[in-house]
């Protein structure tokens, strides 16, 4: 049995892999001998393996999509693994590999190390080993890479940056952190702004930046003055460039950017930028998307990504700015999904004024910037970037969804949701508690949607029904105390005299057919307790008596709710998480139709 799985293994590939004079290996097969979890880097958790080709074995690093696989034991040790992308790298002398994409090899099933292999080195690696040196994921993070350490500086040759050779060795984008030593970074430019301009009491300048993409993730990028003056031109939005530091890397200002990395970068003076010959290895775009009906969950001034069927497209107006006098162009748009849902999308500048995509095209927008003005509505960032038609699965789906039944529906916009009173509001679907269950609602990949006339029948007041938010506008973000009086926020990096309390409110309501907990955001909690979180945490620390009044009154209450329910994990454990979009107090002639209109669906007289 050994000798059949063995004869599957790509022998000698691990040195085929570090060694440029051998052909390379396309999608290698190895076993995995061992997988272990490293300690979290920034609140993320990484996982080591060790690979071995019976010839060799060598230590990898796990990239943080592939953590699901570990999580849930697909990939252990003793199994058979191939390697569907992969960077090689150097740390201290060391080689390892950065795995980014992988494929467990069920059917040859598990079984003990297989052989013999030697650890991967070479003789100069041997002669390394004389000085001191550990591979800890520390290591990881601050190496210098070799091959990329004789690189000339801006200074001696502007712009043209490394030689070939030192691109042998690319870090990958996820790897970066302020740890991080010399390293070169291959990476597509997916957006690009304008050269912004400031003017303070400490001076003048400008600046521009840019979002950069390779396998492992995104980082954003931004040039000061000189450096804005040497890299503007030479950055192409859709373009490959190496980009090798030294190079500032920060904690990420979120409030500036959607992309998912707790790290930003800023180029100095000796950064070295070089556009590559080579430009079809690396992903043109990477999305995060949010569905249309999932908005109404989300807090207003998240930047997130969208896509949808574009309904309508409106006139180019002009806008005069309250704050600087200047006018702006605008252009709104209509998008849907098959949610069910719309959303006004609005582009600014010159994406308004050259908008000329057709409707019914379906349209991915990367860095949109949610608000709540008359529900939710959607604004296109200086940063963000547009998409028609892209070649990707959800753009297919909503393709065929839209030409198969989408054209005819009727869609609830969100401005509807918020204003009851609005008569083009698509009836809901209501469900009982028990047909929630029974369906299976939130079980599949897909976020279900549904309305439920429940009663609520408790609400805990303990602390778990609101929390402490940051003070600056837009951000909303948790705040730790400090000290008295001063709670600092870490997205925004400051400290405030006190926090604004927000719900995030677990509630627990039953219909006649059962019971079930739903989680509600500051909106819907304002509605159901009928004051601030701030106000009531005010009463809990006086120890006033009308903090527990709030919540009797909140009880026994009936609401019409819109729901969405989507499968969440907890540690190892999945449940599905009701969450409430919106809530209103029951209008009882709105009531009697609904149920007259149910009635007469079953055909009685």
């Amino acid at each position: 049995m050994a000798s059949d799985a063995a004869s599957h293994i790509t022998v000698g590939a691990l040195a085929a892999i570090f060694d440029e004079s051998q052909p390379q290996v396309h999608e290698p097969i190895v076993q995995c001998v061992q997988v272990k979890p490293l300690p979290p880097q920034q609140n993320q958790e990484r996982y080591r393996a060790v690979f071995s080709d019976i010839a060799n074995y060598i230590q990898t690093m796990l990239a943080t999509q592939v953590n699901p696989l570990v999580a849930d034991g697909t990939l252990r040790k003793g199994c058979f693994v191939r390697l569907k992308s992969f960077q090689s790298n150097q740390v201290k002398g060391k080689r390892i590999l950065i795995i980014l994409d992988f494929e467990v090899l069920k059917e040859l099933g598990e079984m003990e190390k297989i052989g013999d292999p030697k650890p991967l080195e070479t003789k100069a690696e041997e002669e390394a080993k004389a000085q001191p040196t550990t591979i800890s994921t520390n290591g990881f993070y601050g190496s210098r890479i070799s091959g990329a350490q004789a690189q000339p500086t801006a200074r001696e040759q502007p712009m043209r940056g490394p030689s070939a050779s030192a691109h042998a060795t690319i870090y990958p984008i996820e790897a970066i952190s302020p740890y991080s030593n010399k390293w070169t970074i291959k990476a597509r430019c997916t957006s690009k702004s304008n050269i912004k301009t400031w003017h303070n009491k400490n001076g003048e300048g400008k600046l521009f930046s840019v979002n950069l993409l390779d396998d492992s993730g995104e980082i954003r990028a931004t040039g000061f003055n000189d450096q804005c003056d040497m890299l503007f031109d030479l950055f192409q939005e859709g373009s490959v460039y190496y980009i090798s530091s030294p190079c500032r890397v920060q904690i990420a200002k979120k409030q500036f950017t959607n992309l998912n990395n707790d790290y930003e970068l800023t180029f100095e003076r000796d950064t070295i930028v070089e556009k590559a010959e080579e430009q079809n290895d690396v992903p043109q775009i990477r999305f995060n998307f949010t569905t249309i009906g999932d908005l109404q969950s989300v807090e207003k001034d998240t930047t997130t990504d969208v896509i949808g069927v574009l309904k309508d497209v409106a006139e180019t107006t002009q806008i005069t700015s309250k704050s600087t006098k200047k006018p702006y162009d605008k252009r709104e748009l209509t998008l849907v999904d098959n949610t069910g849902f719309s959303v006004r999308l609005t582009v600014w500048g010159a994406t308004a004024n050259n908008f000329s995509t057709p409707p019914e095209s379906v349209v991915a927008f990367k860095g949109v910037k949610v608000s709540d003005f008359g529900g939710r509505s959607l604004s296109l960032l200086s940063s963000g970037s547009m998409t028609v038609d892209p070649d990707i699965e959800e753009a297919h789906r909503l393709k065929g969804w839209y030409d198969a039944q989408g054209r005819a529906e009727n869609f609830t916009s969100h401005a509807s949701v918020s204003n009851a009173s609005n008569s083009s509001a698509r009836p809901d679907h209501f469900k009982t508690i028990a047909q929630v269950r029974e369906e299976q609602l939130g079980m599949s990949d897909q976020v279900d949607y549904f309305s439920l006339k429940a009663t609520v029948i408790y609400i805990k007041q303990d602390s778990t029904w609101c929390y402490p938010a940051c003070l600056s506008e837009g951000c909303n973000k948790k705040v730790t105390e400090l000290d008295p009086g001063q709670w600092r926020c870490e997205m925004c990096e400051k400290a405030h005299p006190r926090p604004e309390y927000r719900y995030i409110m677990p509630i627990s309501v039953s219909d006649h057919t059962g019971q079930l907990f739903l989680s509600c955001f500051d909106e819907v909690g304002r509605m159901i307790m009928g004051t601030s979180a701030d106000h009531l945490m005010e009463l809990r620390q006086e120890e006033s008596p009308a903090f527990g009044e709030f919540f009797k009154e909140a009880n026994c209450r009936t609401w019409n709710f819109r729901c969405r329910a989507k499968i969440d994990t907890f540690g190892e454990q999945q449940r599905v998480r009701y969450q409430v979009s919106s809530a209103k107090a029951i209008n009882y002639s709105e009531e009697a139709s609904r149920l007259a209109d149910m009635i007469s669906s079953y055909g009685l007289e």
